[in-house]
């Protein structure tokens, strides 16, 4: 039988110490971990065109969609995950999000740093149940905002 790949032995990866880290190293890595998520969710439900991809999840991706994301399941969060998703709140950036609001920068900044903290941890499974239950009813909240004239639920090309 062949052994599965192992990422941390291919690239060399040491044990990281997720709590140890501050708010916005574990954004930073949470960033690209929700990024790749949406991607492979979005083309996991269907083929699309890439640049239709790209518009559904840059609409998924941005701090606002990010802020609604963790108001809707920050009641559902651990204590341990909430001082996680409040340090990556309260961490002072040097730069600010284009065309969003401060308050859903660093609420986005949160969700973000709360993601690379259970990437790190190796909790996909509870990366998963927090995005299973909160991706459909963003989908939908989105839809009916001024962003809706993009259609956020996957769907496949005839």
């Amino acid at each position: 039988m062949e052994e599965s790949l192992n990422l941390e032995k291919l690239i060399g990866l040491g044990e990281i110490e997720a709590e140890e880290l501050n708010g916005l190293s574990l954004a930073y890595i949470g960033d690209a971990v929700y990024e790749i998520i949406l991607r492979t969710y979005m083309i996991s439900h269907g083929s699309r065109r890439v640049e239709k991809l790209h518009k559904h999840v840059t609409a998924l991706v941005n701090a606002n969609a990010q802020s609604r994301l963790i108001g809707l399941i920050e009641s559902k969060l651990t204590e341990e995950e909430l001082v996680i998703y409040k340090r990556g709140r309260n961490s002072k950036t040097i730069t600010s999000a284009k065309n969003q609001s401060i308050a859903d920068y660093r609420r986005a900044t949160g969700l973000e740093a709360l993601m690379g903290y259970l990437y790190l941890k190796k909790d996909f499974n509870r990366i998963a149940e927090l995005l299973n239950e909160a991706l459909p009813k963003l989908n939908s909240m989105l839809r009916e905002s001024a962003q809706g004239n993009v259609k956020l639920e996957p769907e496949s090309e005839q």
